[in-house]
């Protein structure tokens, strides 16, 4: 549930970008500039995250994660409404310091439930993700059709997902005493950094974050600019891509049983490549729909094998998750 809700309060206005775009009266370019302050909020919290969950826990780090994802979403709801682009980009900088946190913390217990069991599920809760995000990704679709405004979606939203995630982390497994072990934790920190292995997997995890990213930021805006599409096409195109996403994580367990990690991986790349390549030179909204079913393919088990990968060893987990 916590994955799914991790999606849905993030596509609920990711996939009203071209309303915000178009309220905020931004170009483009100036749009981009503007997503930057979502990836600066990330990028900051992702190093702290692991010593986060290391003192406090993932349920915790968890809990502080969803309070700034809803404070920066409400500030986003805010700053459309008055149509202040400062509002927003302190909005988007608070949520990606929450997601950021949220993220980590919330595959670091995945991974702790994937050993337990010592089955293959991190594909499983990241298609959790998946099915919220399209469940955002409609109600944003059915907002723009019906003419309801993003300020006034987003406040509603919020809320509600906050409330249902504080339920959820009461199922969450208690942190064992090593991985809460402040002091060695800080020595894991280092030590995971200077870890080649674990270097090599946070490439192709940000290989793979880069590739579901750009879709997450830009695809309804590419079909809504690129196709002149309106906007609920758009949320649908996005729509259509977290849904293929969603049934190959659902499904990618098999596949990497079968034939293994670093196969499966080659494989999903260059569908992704296809996929992405398709949509930027797609005449019509069918084929946009068509190149983001072959994105959200591809980019699906990167980022989900990647974080069960870093996170093999229990005792550095958090430390190598968060790398």
């Amino acid at each position: 549930m916590t994955f799914g809700l991790n999606g849905l309060a993030f596509a609920s206005w990711v996939s009203r970008l071209p309303a915000i775009k178009a309220g905020l009266g931004l170009t483009a370019g100036r749009m981009g500039l503007l997503l930057l302050c979502l990836s600066a909020g990330t990028l900051i919290a992702l190093p702290l995250s692991g010593a986060l969950v290391q003192r406090i826990g993932p349920a915790r780090a968890v809990g502080a994660g969803v309070a700034a994802v809803t404070a920066g979403t409400l500030l986003i709801a805010f700053g459309v409404h008055l149509a202040v682009v400062p509002v927003v980009a302190a909005g988007l900088l608070v949520s990606g310091l929450g997601m950021s946190t949220w993220d980590v913390s919330m595959n670091v217990q995945g991974a702790d439930v994937e050993r337990q069991l010592q089955r293959t599920l991190m594909p499983r809760f990241h298609a959790a993700f998946s099915l919220g995000a399209v469940a955002g990704a409609l109600v944003g679709a059915a907002s723009a059709a019906g003419g309801v405004p993003v300020s006034a979606q987003l406040a509603l939203t919020a809320p509600l997902v906050a409330v249902t995630a504080i339920v959820a982390l009461r199922s969450f497994l208690p942190m064992d005493v090593e991985q809460h072990d402040v002091y060695g934790g800080r020595h894991r920190l280092v030590a995971a950094w200077r870890d080649l292995r674990t270097r090599l997997v946070g490439v192709l995890v940000l290989a793979f974050a880069l590739t579901e990213g750009v879709a997450n930021d830009w695809l309804a805006l590419a079909v809504t600019d690129g196709v002149r599409a309106t906007e609920w096409l758009g949320s649908f195109t996005f729509g259509a891509f977290v849904l293929a996403m969603t049934a190959m994580r659902f499904n990618g367990g098999w596949f990497l049983q079968r034939f293994g990690r670093v196969a499966v991986l080659r494989a999903t790349a260059a569908v992704a490549m296809a996929g992405a390549l398709l949509v930027a030179a797609a005449p019509s909204v069918p084929v946009a729909v068509a190149g983001a079913v072959l994105w959200g393919a591809g980019a699906s088990l990167g980022f989900p094998v990647g974080m069960s990968a870093a996170a093999d060893d229990p005792s550095s987990a958090a430390a190598r998750v968060s790398v």
